[in-house]
């Protein structure tokens, strides 16, 4: 596992986007050589945005079937060198190991994702106590009878990488003890000189970290294998202190190098110099995992540090602090060694039978609890952003969201497939659509993240450290194939993308909700949780998932609906322009299009009514737009609601409140002896509505444009004498005997 572990480490070094077709082949090619999954592929694929194509990875993963001369891991290392990617000694292998070489670790001593730290400010002081900073540090590391060594004194020499002359320090001191020293510093009224001899300011002055026996300073001389330091200077200094800290190392004293590090001086408290090894290759380990590169030639117990209280090169060395972490080596090793160990301890039920913790308040009453996850499912069109928009919209102005009370709160709406502008104008849209006032608009935050969308396993911890002061009741993630790592078919992959979910929810107490598309095909005859394209583990990991089906529309429902729009168009224009219309209209005649449409007529002024009938025409056009959806829902902790019908008039959803929707069958639900008499009915009404047609047609022309008779009927129809009869009683004409048998329209006579 470490050796897969290091290889994707390399990967990371790889830009996919400075790669040609041959090269990233070759990259799936050596990771499937080398035992890894084509998830890891696709996962590092993905950074590539511009040429990255959902499912390519898997398809060509298949036909990776080896050769005589397989691409190995070595061409990824190969390609991370040609990228600037250079190993560390570890790394490189072909050489001897001896013990300071760095041997591997177990996973679970990664206990930090260093993409996730926060660097934690380190603040040179303005003004210090310099004798008073050395004097602690000595107080902190050292008994007073303990051997000190120190340097001041340089040489110079030729640095084999840069070639540039530097300052070295020479052996130094070790004839003192601690507390000669600080007997010496309390007295030397502020000159450190006079004590431990004056040194170069440009260059500083250095500490042994460990006691020895006034005979020497090598390895062979340390009476006390208390400490090892911890030095890293390949990162920002606020992230080497914000790791320090968060690994809770035991650090006696943390100082400042003056430069472009710190110095953490840490308790291993060994017996022996091969425990004393041992523990500072854990220790080191820990620290590498942990995504702090420490630099390993400091592990010899006798290493010089850096001294505080002494300038270099015009910065301060200084103490940042003293007694950190753990209190000693014992209790950090078994802090780290059970950090990951996080599951809760088995619990008795009596032991809280009296006293249940309360449960997570409810965000959309009777559905979903703050802290718990939902997935909208849907097909395309419908609606569904405009769905979790007005969802969001309820929540940030504690109002009903289909028909459902929702908590008001502060919601983040993580928009992965608009862009800004399109996204803006859609939640302005929907206020303006609902009629509601926002007054609460400052509890939305939008985060458009369109052409920079990451694996959600590479988002979670950035969206987490953003959220993380915000309060927020609800995260909306929309739509959730943007940030799909690995083979949405795939349980296992599905459910470690899912697991960030949890993760959110859990670090924040947010609730998470998404959406998410159906499988292809109908869907009518299928269940809610059934229904999700992919991994049935859609279905199964939400707490609450609401699932939308479309309705078939009969054009006679079609018809109704628009006979009550168009008669409301007219109640609005009655309203605005003519007092106490109601006492001239009945109820009845108040919803029909035919009696509103006279009246307006008779009450509206002409100019009015001439501009009423533009709203009317309008009006007609979004009817026959409109479409009608279910959503059926399964839920985790409350009963299963009945399923709730909605009009979708663009851009905003409505509950059909009047049970207009109520017995219309779900697309693809009818059985199929309903379907074909549906259909029959369908082609019937088309068959009868085209014989009208070519009816009305005949009489207008076959006779030069004079009402024509029945034989000029039969004639220019080519039909039966009976039939053109059928026909004129039922189409609304008759034979006017009076004048010589002609066919008229009945109302003409």
């Amino acid at each position: 596992m470490e050796k897969q572990t290091d290889l994707l480490e390399i990967l990371d070094h790889i830009d996919p986007a400075q790669l040609n077709y041959q090269d990233w082949v070759n990259v799936g090619m050596g990771l499937k050589e080398a035992g890894f999954t084509a998830s890891d592929w696709d996962s590092w694929s993905q950074r590539d945005s511009q040429r990255y194509h959902g499912g390519e990875c898997f398809r060509k993963w298949d036909g990776f079937h080896g050769s005589i001369k397989p691409v190995t891991a070595g061409t990824i290392v190969q390609l991370a060198k040609d990228q600037g990617w250079r190993p560390e000694r570890s790394e490189c292998g072909g050489h001897e190991l001896d013990w300071d070489s760095v041997i591997g670790t177990k996973d679970y001593l990664t206990i930090i994702d260093k993409n996730w730290v926060e660097g934690k400010e380190v603040i040179e002081p303005e003004s210090w106590d310099h004798v008073a900073q050395l004097v602690k540090y000595l107080e902190t590391l050292f008994e007073a009878s303990e051997n000190v060594g120190y340097v001041t004194g340089t040489y110079e020499m030729k640095d084999d990488k840069t070639g540039e002359i530097v300052n070295k320090p020479t052996k130094g001191n070790c004839d003192r003890t601690a507390g000669q020293l600080i007997e010496l510093l309390s007295i030397c009224d502020g000159d450190i000189g006079a004590v431990i001899g004056d040194y170069k300011p440009e260059v500083g002055a250095w500490i042994r970290f460990n006691p020895l026996d006034g005979k020497g300073v090598k390895n062979e001389n340390v009476t006390d294998f208390r400490f090892s330091l911890v030095e890293s200077d390949e990162m920002e200094i606020d992230k080497q202190n914000a790791i320090i800290r968060e690994l809770e190392l035991p650090v006696a004293c943390l100082v400042h190098s003056g430069k472009k590090s710190l110095h953490a001086i840490v308790r291993i408290d060994a017996d022996t110099y091969e425990e004393y090894r041992k523990r500072v290759d854990y220790l080191y380990n820990v620290c590498a995992k942990n995504g702090l590169k420490v630099d390993t030639q400091n592990r010899n117990p006798s290493r010089l540090s850096r001294m505080p209280g002494v300038m270099r090169n015009g910065q301060k060395q200084f103490l940042v602090d003293t007694n950190i972490g753990k209190e000693s080596w014992k209790e950090w090793q078994e802090w780290i060694e059970g950090i990951n160990d996080d599951l809760p301890e088995p619990e008795s039920m009596a032991s809280v039978w009296d006293n249940l913790p309360e449960l997570a308040p409810q965000l959309i009453y009777n559905v979903l609890r703050q802290g718990h996850k939902m997935l909208l499912a849907g097909p395309s069109k419908a609606g569904k952003s405009f769905l979790l928009i007005e969802l969001g919209i309820a929540i940030a102005e504690g109002r009903k969201w289909m028909g459902w009370q929702c908590a008001q709160g502060k919601i983040l709406y993580i928009n992965l497939e608009l862009d800004r502008a399109s996204c803006l104008h859609r939640f302005k849209d929907v206020y303006q659509s609902t009629g509601w006032q926002p007054k609460n608009v400052d509890n939305i935050d939008i985060w458009n993240l369109r052409g920079k969308g990451l694996p959600m396993d590479k988002l979670t911890p950035k969206l987490i450290r953003r959220a993380a002061r915000k309060n927020y009741i609800a995260i909306i993630l929309d739509p959730i194939y943007k940030v799909i790592t690995g083979d949405e078919n795939s349980a296992d992959q599905m459910a470690a993308f899912c697991n960030q979910f949890d993760k959110v929810c859990t670090d924040l107490g947010t609730a998470m909700i998404y959406c998410h598309h159906h499988s292809k095909g109908s869907q009518g005859n299928k269940r809610s949780v059934d229904r999700s394209s992919g991994s049935g583990v859609f279905a199964r990991d939400p707490d609450a998932i609401m699932d939308l089906i479309e309705l078939d529309l009969t054009d006679s429902l079609l018809k109704q609906e628009e006979n009550k729009a168009v008669a409301l168009v007219c109640k609005d224009w009655l309203n605005k322009h003519v007092e106490h219309w109601d006492n001239e209209i009945s109820q009845d005649d108040m919803c029909s299009e035919n009696a509103m449409q006279v009246a307006c007529k008779k009450l509206l002024r002409d100019e009015t009514h001439q501009a009423m009938q533009k709203d009317i025409e309008a009006t007609r056009r979004a009817v026959k737009q409109r479409s009608a959806w279910r959503i059926d829902g399964t839920l985790r902790e409350f009963p299963k609601f009945e399923p709730v019908n909605l009009w979708f008039d663009y851009p905003t959803h409505r509950v059909d409140d009047i049970g207009s929707l109520k017995d219309v069958d779900a697309e693809g639900a009818a059985p199929p002896w309903k379907q074909g008499a549906e259909k029959r009915r369908s082609n019937a009404k088309k068959k009868q509505e085209a014989n009208k047609e070519t009816f009305e047609n005949a009489v207008a022309s076959c006779n030069f444009g004079e009402p024509p008779t029945v034989k000029n009927l039969v004639e220019a129809m080519d039909a039966k004498d009976r039939t053109v009869r059928d026909w004129i009683a039922k189409y609304g004409y008759k034979v006017d005997k009076n004048n010589g048998g002609i066919v008229v329209k009945m109302e003409e006579n």
